[in-house]
C-alpha cells in the first residue's frame, strides 16, 4: 500500500489545516507497519545540534532498512529542544530522508491549546504521521485523556499514531479510551503502546477496528507483541543496530519467530543496558562508538555510569563482529 507523503510547496500558517493537506485513509498508512525509529539528537560538545552527526544517524538507520524515522519522540531528547530546533531538526531530517521512507513528527504536551496551537501552525511539509503523547504530569483521568485526544483530532493536518507510555506521563491511557478514540476519530490509525501491560495490549488488539495499527513502544517487548498481532515497533535500539531490529521485526511479521528470536535475544542484553541507566544515554553510547555522533546529553540528563558504559561498548563490538 503506497504512503502519501505531504509535500506542499505553497505552505502558509495561515490556511486552516484542513486546507493545508489532504487527509489519507488509515489504509495508506500502513506503509507504517515494521520498524519505526525515534531518531536522537546528536548533540556538539558544546551542547548545540549536531546536523552533521543527524545526517549520518539517518542514513545509518536507513541503511539498515529501517522502514520510518520518527523526529521529535522521547528518544530526540524534545522536552529539551527550543520551537526554533524542532523545527530546524525537522527540515533537515526531511532533506536527509528525501523521501526514501517516511517521516513521522511527534507533536504533544500537557497544555491541550498549546499542542492545538503546534498542530495547526507547523510546517509538516515531507511529514507523513504525527505521534502525539498522551499528555504527562498533569494525570488526567480517562475523560480529559479523551477530550484531549479529541482537540487533537479536531486540529491534525495529518493522521496521528496515539502514544500511552505510563512510565514517563504518570497515567495510563486504559484499553477503553484507545478503543474509544480509534473508532470515533478516524485521524488516529494506530498507536505506539509502551504500557508494558500485556493484558491490555491484547485487549486493544481484539477489540481495535481493523485498520488500527498496534506498535510496540518496548523494543524488548516487540517481537512478542508481533506473536499477538501487532504490527511493528518505534524502537530506540534501532537507531545503533537498524538491521539486526528490522530484520528481527520483519522475520516476525512473517510469522518466522524462530528465526526472528535469534536476533530478538542477540539484541536482548544491549537493549537492557540501553535503558538501565536513562534513554537515551545508552543509546548514544553505542552510536559514539561507530563515529555517529556524541555521547554528549543536556541536563537534566547525564551520560550513564561506568559499569553500564563497559557493558555498552562490550556487546556493541560483539554485535558488530556479527
Amino acid at each position: 500500500m503506497q504512503l502519501l507523503c505531504r509535500t506542499n510547496p505553497n505552505f502558509t500558517s495561515d490556511l486552516k489545516p484542513e486546507t493545508r493537506y489532504t487527509m489519507a485513509s488509515r489504509k495508506t498508512i500502513h506503509v507504517l507497519a515494521g520498524t519505526g525509529v525515534a531518531v536522537v539528537t546528536p548533540f556538539k560538545p558544546n551542547g548545540s545540534v549536531d546536523f552533521d552527526s543527524l545526517t549520518k544517524v539517518i542514513n545509518h538507520i536507513i541503511k539498515g532498512k529501517c522502514e520510518y524515522l520518527v523526529i521529535n519522540g522521547t528518544t530526540a531528547e524534545s522536552p529539551c529542544l527550543s520551537k526554533e530546533e524542532k523545527a530546524a531538526i525537522l527540515r533537515h531530517a526531511v532533506e536527509v530522508v528525501k523521501l526514501r521512507v517516511p517521516v513521522v513528527f511527534g507533536v504533544g504536551g500537557n497544555n491541550t491549546a498549546e499542542v492545538v496551537e503546534n498542530l495547526m501552525h507547523t510546517d509538516f511539509t515531507g511529514v507523513s504521521a504525527i505521534l502525539s503523547v498522551a499528555p504527562y504530569y498533569n494525570k488526567p483521568n480517562q475523560d480529559g485523556l479523551y477530550e484531549h485526544f479529541k482537540a487533537v483530532a479536531k486540529a491534525s493536518p495529518l493522521p496521528v499514531i496515539l502514544y500511552n507510555v505510563p512510565g514517563r506521563t504518570g497515567m495510563n491511557m486504559s484499553a477503553a479510551t484507545t478503543l474509544r478514540l480509534a473508532k470515533d476519530f478516524p485521524v488516529f490509525i494506530g498507536i505506539k503502546e509502551a504500557s508494558g501491560n500485556m493484558e491490555q495490549i491484547m485487549q486493544i488488539l481484539k477489540d481495535r477496528p481493523a485498520d488500527f495499527l498496534v506498535i510496540s513502544g518496548d523494543d524488548l517487548l516487540t517481537m512478542p507483541m508481533i506473536a499477538c498481532g501487532a504490527e511493528g515497533v518505534i524502537s530506540v535500539v534501532a537507531n545503533a543496530f537498524p538491521k539486526l531490529f528490522s530484520d528481527m521485526v520483519r522475520t516476525s511479521l512473517a510469522g518466522d519467530f524462530k528465526t526472528a528470536s535469534k536476533n530478538h535475544y542477540k539484541l536482548m542484553h544491549v537493549t537492557q543496558l540501553f535503558f538501565a541507566d536513562g534513554n537515551p544515554g545508552g543509546v548514544k553510547v553505542a552510536l559514539a562508538a561507530q563515529k555517529l555522533g556524541t555521547e554528549k546529553l543536556r541536563l537534566p540528563l547525564m551520560p550513564v555510569n561506568r559499569n553500564v558504559r563497559a557493558g555498552i561498548l562490550a556487546e556493541t563490538r560483539k554485535l558488530l563482529k556479527g
